[in-house]
């Protein structure tokens, strides 16, 4: 006895929305399918943004708005089980070019923040204003994986002289440290 025909349609339907094929003659699953239609997600890193993109969003009014004056990290505040924060930051926030958390770290939560060394102007809010050196992962909220390109970038634009640093000089009077007696 063979199934009904009703059936085999409803089996037929069944599969072609489960596959479909391509121009090139490879069948897709729905996952992938899906996967193409998430150009709205909010959560997709899988887009990847030219350095040139970066450096005009650092300059546009919505970067403005968004963060002002203040440096990217200033108003980052990782949510935390418990009391105390951790000592450390999460390895990473990115993993198959998805965020996997609820609260990414400031570079990865805004997609046209790129870390190379040639876009300075975001480079420089992670350095120390008073020792030239990388501030901690620990102040800025960064996770591990971005600080460490952090640090390769910031040192590599260094090795370039895109960003120079130097430690201000300051003037001491040194009469107020030393005992001098006036023998007469």
């Amino acid at each position: 006895m063979s199934p009904p025909v009703n059936y085999i349609v409803y089996k037929f339907f069944q599969e072609i929305s489960l596959c479909r094929i391509s121009t090139s003659g490879i069948q897709h699953s729905q996952s992938e399918v899906e996967h193409e239609n998430l150009e709205d997600d909010p959560k997709d890193r899988s887009k990847v943004i030219p350095i040139e993109i970066s450096m005009k969003y650092l300059e546009s009014e919505a970067y403005e708005t968004t963060y002002g004056d203040d440096p990217v990290w200033t108003k980052y505040r990782r949510n935390f089980k418990g009391q105390f924060p951790p000592t450390k930051t999460r390895q990473k926030c990115i993993r198959k070019d998805r965020i996997s958390t609820g609260n990414p770290c400031p570079i990865c939560r805004d997609e046209y923040l790129v870390v190379e060394y040639r876009n300075t102007k975001l480079l420089e809010q992670f350095i120390s204003d008073y020792t030239g050196e990388v501030i901690s992962f620990k102040k800025t909220g960064v996770c591990q994986k971005r600080h460490r390109e952090l640090q390769i970038a910031i040192a590599k634009a260094m090795d370039f002289g895109l960003i120079t640093f130097d430690v201000p000089f300051r003037e001491y009077d040194y009469s107020e440290f030393y005992n001098v007696e006036e023998t007469s």
